[in-house]
């Protein structure tokens, strides 16, 4: 189960690199008042249209933060800007031996719906994703 969890959140996470922004005024209104009520201190939130679901790009604490709703308001998944030192400890020594000189330009983390974490890490050209236990789970090309 746990598996399928984190293959699915992975599945998730391809599927929202086609997104298209949107005007707030075109996400349906459940969506909006599900995203208010999770999410009461957001600002500067910024819709994308994925698919059928919707994508809100916002800050918190100044820490730059996502979410990814359905088309009827529920969370699928969040993800959070965090520094290299938030990583599992695996993550840095394999991305230093397996694209040396590459410098990582990005890094979150994201945690399903059903609780599932995985990390995200952005270098030039890829996006690589991590299990909780700092594996590696996929190469995304961008």
């Amino acid at each position: 189960m746990k598996t399928f969890l984190l293959i699915l959140s992975v599945f998730l996470y391809t599927a929202v690199s086609s997104a298209q922004k949107i005007n707030a005024a075109k996400v349906p209104a459940s969506v909006n008042s599900n995203f208010n009520a999770k999410f009461p201190n957001a600002s500067k939130v910024k819709w994308e249209k994925e698919k059928e679901n919707y994508e809100a790009s916002f800050i918190v604490n100044q820490t730059e933060q996502s979410a990814l709703l359905n088309s009827v308001g529920e969370l699928i998944e969040t993800e959070i800007e965090i520094t290299n030192k938030e990583l599992p400890k695996n993550v840095l020594p394999y991305v230093a031996s397996k694209y040396p000189g590459k410098k990582i330009s990005e890094t979150s983390k994201i945690t399903s719906a059903q609780g599932l974490i995985t990390f995200e890490i952005e270098i030039k050209g890829k996006d690589l994703i991590f299990d909780n236990n700092g594996f590696l789970i996929k190469e995304i090309i961008q």
